[in-house]
């Protein structure tokens, strides 16, 4: 039979085998986080009339954005026409730049009409999700 002293010599040894450790309330915050992005989660109704809403406005921010940057270009093209090469390229320089305030001009309009479309391809959804968020509450 064992004795009491071999018996805490082999419990003192199966601790001394193991690792034990233990992580900070911070750690296993971000843990927390990082598994949040991996793990499958289906999309509650706050969530997708959330996205709904958001890519009603989207490609209409990104038309009007890159309207606005080429007529900038195509402006500032004009004027280097215009004040460089004004002996060869000063009237094409002039049509450049007002082809360039042209383009600058179509970008708010560009915007609101693909919003406007957008919308009201997206209302049925959106009213419909609305509604179920509203007869919850």
């Amino acid at each position: 039979m064992e004795t009491e002293k071999e018996k805490e010599d082999a419990a003192v040894g199966e601790e001394k085998n193991t690792f034990h450790f233990s992580y900070s309330a911070e750690q296993q915050k971000e843990i927390e986080k990082i598994r949040e992005k991996y793990v499958p989660r289906e999309e509650s109704k706050m969530e997708q009339l959330r996205r709904l809403d958001a890519s009603a406005s989207r490609p209409g921010t990104i038309v009007s954005i890159t309207a606005g940057i080429m007529g900038t270009l195509l402006l500032g093209v004009g004027m280097c026409c215009t004040m460089v090469w004004e002996e060869t390229l000063f009237i094409p320089g002039i049509i450049i730049g007002i082809l360039g305030i042209a383009v600058i001009v179509s970008a708010p309009v560009l915007y609101t009409r693909i919003t406007k479309k957008r919308r009201e391809k997206l209302a049925p959804e959106i009213i419909r999700l609305t509604d179920e968020l509203s007869k919850q509450q």
